[in-house]
Formats: structure tokens, sequence, C-alpha cells
């Protein structure tokens, strides 16, 4: 009876010592990849709830342009005198600071 909880006791540290270091990983892929990625995707969400006519912003694709327009989705972007795009608020990459409107 004695030995059978003594071989227990020695297979339970050896469980721990040998996923111990996939827990590691995980955690640092955690701290180091995930975790600030969730702050940028918060960050952004807040940038484009913000937008608002006469903001300068640039697209996921590379298109500067003009907010002239918001919808519950989508954003009227001018890109150039007489040239209107409506994007998808998902589309926008950030709002580039500086003057408003050009």
């Amino acid at each position: 009876m004695r030995e059978l909880t003594l071989a227990q006791q020695a297979t339970a540290p050896d469980f721990l010592i040998q996923f111990a270091p996939i827990l590691i990983i995980g955690v640092i892929f955690y701290l180091l990849i995930f975790m600030p990625m969730r702050k940028r995707q918060k960050k952004l969400e807040a940038v484009i709830a913000s937008l608002k006519n006469g903001d300068k912003v640039i697209t996921t694709s590379g298109i500067y342009g003009v907010v002239t327009g918001v919808k519950d989705t989508t954003l009227i972007l001018k890109i150039a005198d007489q040239v209107k795009i409506e994007v998808a608020k998902s589309a926008i990459a950030e709002k580039l600071e500086g003057a408003q409107g050009s």
C-alpha cells in the first residue's frame, strides 16, 4: 500500500516537469504577442469610432483621404478633387495627425 502512494508521488513531479516548458512558452506568447495585439486593436477601434468629417486617414490599402461622411459601417473619403469613395470602417489603418481638411 505504501509503495503505491510513493509511486504516485513520483509521477506527479515528473508530469509537472514535462509540461512546465510548454506552459512557460504559452505564457510568453501571450505576454509578448497576444496582449499587445489586443491593445492595438482596441486603440484602433476607439480611433475609428471617433472619426468625424475633416479627419485625414489612411486605409489598409494605402489610400490617403479626408473623411467627408460617416455612416454606420462605412465612411465616405475624399481622395482627390471631385473624387469620393465609400470604404468600410474596418479598412481604416490609422488617423493621420495634423491639420484637418485639405
